[in-house]
């Protein structure tokens, strides 16, 4: 019963400092989104002429699926649905490869980054199983022009 109690006990918390760093990161995100606002993002496969030499970019981020999330969605696996945990999670993982790759083209001087396109793969021991778990990459590339 004391385990049982534990484990509850340890499964809040980890709900609480998980939620608040997880908010943190959002406005942290709209934050920098916000400073980067002059950047044209475009998912354009031709780069318009003129506009001088293109510049390849990227953003990456690395994203860990911790004990929590894969718990929960454990169960909800088991009785079906969506996993919104790790939709939120991912969501937040694009949006800081994005941003990544914006702050690098805007610090090679670009304005304009054209061609955007996303990569996504599964890291760590749990994905060679097959399990839920592990970690997952995202990576952002681009073509920035000045």
């Amino acid at each position: 019963m004391i385990e049982l109690g534990i484990t509850a006990l340890l499964l809040v918390v980890g709900v609480i400092f998980g939620t608040r760093a997880q908010k943190k990161h959002i406005a942290q995100l709209d934050a920098r989104e916000a400073a980067l606002s002059h950047m044209v993002v475009t998912n354009l496969k031709t780069v318009p002429e003129g506009l001088g030499q293109p510049i390849l970019v990227t953003g990456s981020v690395v994203i860990a699926f911790d004990y929590f999330r894969r718990f929960i969605a454990g169960i909800v696996m088991f009785v079906g649905g969506n996993i919104s945990m790790f939709e939120v999670m991912l969501d937040r993982a694009r949006r800081e490869a994005l941003i990544r790759l914006m702050e690098q083209a805007d610090a090679a001087g670009a304005r304009e980054v054209h061609n955007v396109r996303f990569e996504f793969s599964r890291v760590g021991s749990s994905a060679q199983q097959g399990k839920i778990g592990g970690g997952a990459e995202l990576l952002a590339y681009g073509t920035a022009v000045r």
